[in-house]
């Protein structure tokens, strides 16, 4: 049994430990960069946006339709560089919950349905970033690194 744990878990876990900087990684260009253009589309063409809100039922479509759109715009920007990574991917997960609920749920017919939609895959990965947030190769690292360097951090290192 030793061998095996070995094999199939302890040694798989030792080689990810060498590249574990490659996931946020690449889940934040992934989700980054779907975002940031889908926002800026939206952006650009704000009456239909508005429009498709106003069918969703989604209430006060003239302020809420910008708003999304801003924040799938600047949010998809943010997780591109890894600066406010945790915020933008749990403002990002949010609209993705708003998205299933208002514009998917009807479609909904079994949890088959429900997982296989778009926007719960990038509620995952939004998820996921929220909580493990952006990795080494981000400015959130960077910028705590040198918090802490300075003394000025106000967490423990």
């Amino acid at each position: 049994m030793r061998t095996v744990i070995g094999w199939l878990i302890d040694w798989p876990e030792r080689v990810a430990r060498h590249v574990e900087w490659i996931a946020p990684l690449f889940a934040r260009i992934v989700v980054g960069w779907v975002f940031m253009w889908s926002g800026w589309g939206k952006l650009n063409n704000l009456p239909a946006v508005i429009e498709n809100f106003a069918g969703w039922k989604i209430p006060a479509p003239h302020v809420l339709a910008p708003f999304v759109s801003g924040v799938e715009f600047f949010g998809g920007m943010l997780l591109l560089v890894g600066l406010v990574t945790r915020v933008s991917a749990g403002a990002l997960g949010v609209t993705m919950i708003v998205a299933i609920v208002s514009a998917k749920w009807e479609q909904v017919d079994s949890l088959g349905t429900l997982l296989g939609f778009d926007e719960t895959e990038y509620l995952a990965l939004f998820l996921w970033l929220a909580i493990a947030g952006a990795g080494t190769v981000s400015l959130d690292w960077l910028l705590k690194r040198s918090a802490i360097r300075t003394g000025s951090y106000p967490g423990r290192p």
